[in-house]
């Protein structure tokens, strides 16, 4: 590696506070904001949106989509092409 062109990488925690939940990483992402982590040292925190804590797909809350009824609806609004073919 060259030295002075690659961003520092070192442990990071990344905080969803949403989900109340916390783990630690090593990242490039720099932060003033600091935290006191579980094995007494302090990290720099960076707070998310959403994780894997609090993400529907990971919780298993996600909604299934119902295709085919969306299919249908649109073909019932617009039509097929073959529909409008025969009204003219």
């Amino acid at each position: 590696m060259q030295h002075g062109i690659h961003p520092r990488y070192s442990p990071v925690v990344f905080r969803d506070k949403a989900a109340d939940f916390a783990f630690l990483t090593r990242s490039t992402l720099a932060s003033d904001k600091t935290v006191e982590w579980e094995d007494g040292h302090t990290y720099p925190v960076v707070d998310v949106e959403i994780s894997s804590a609090s993400h529907p797909f990971y919780t298993g809350t996600a909604r299934v989509l119902d295709t085919a009824g969306r299919v249908e609806r649109f073909e019932r609004r617009y039509g097929r092409k073959d529909d409008r073919r025969e009204a003219r």
